[in-house]
């Protein structure tokens, strides 16, 4: 299996071995544009993979910190709450990049920059860029997305 991400049209495809699309999902990459350098917000593009998967067995909608689960369930009253929070919920697919001095090592590190795919709140618009520099997705298609790869599948993000 192999993802590609495709910033121009926001959408994340999930191919399997023979080149055949499984899933297409909307998604949301960073309001910043792309870009590799730490602190950019910019969402890096090139060949990754997937270094872990974290929240397993999670509710649909638990909230995440630091890879984490907070033990909360983001509901809109929740979001009212804390406005200024960057929410990632349900899953997370933590991103390690896989070409060095690109997006990989130094201040270009994807993984140290803890760029994820991951669920979002509802109200999150896909289809446009958006977030700080991670690929957001409904948590119903990140929880099918998380089910069906394994951590190590590539993945490619591209303009």
């Amino acid at each position: 299996m192999r993802i590609k991400i495709h910033i121009s049209t926001q959408m994340l495809e999930l191919f399997d071995d023979t080149g055949k699309i499984l899933r297409r999902y909307a998604v949301s990459t960073a309001a910043n544009g792309v870009g590799e350098i730490s602190g950019s917000y910019c969402t890096p593009r090139g060949k990754h993979i997937i270094r872990a998967k974290i929240g397993a067995g999670q509710p649909e909608n638990a909230v995440l910190r630091g890879r984490r689960p907070t033990g909360e369930i983001y509901t809109p009253e929740l979001g009212a709450q804390f406005p200024e929070r960057d929410w990632i919920l349900t899953r997370i697919l933590w991103l390690s990049g896989c070409e060095a001095g690109f997006n990989r090592l130094g201040k270009n590190d994807t993984m140290r920059r803890y760029i994820y795919i991951h669920g979002s709140p509802d109200s999150v618009q896909l289809g446009k860029t958006g977030s700080h520099g991670c690929i957001r997705m409904r948590n119903a298609d990140v929880i099918e997305l998380f089910d069906l790869v394994p951590a190590g599948t590539a993945v490619e993000i591209f303009e």
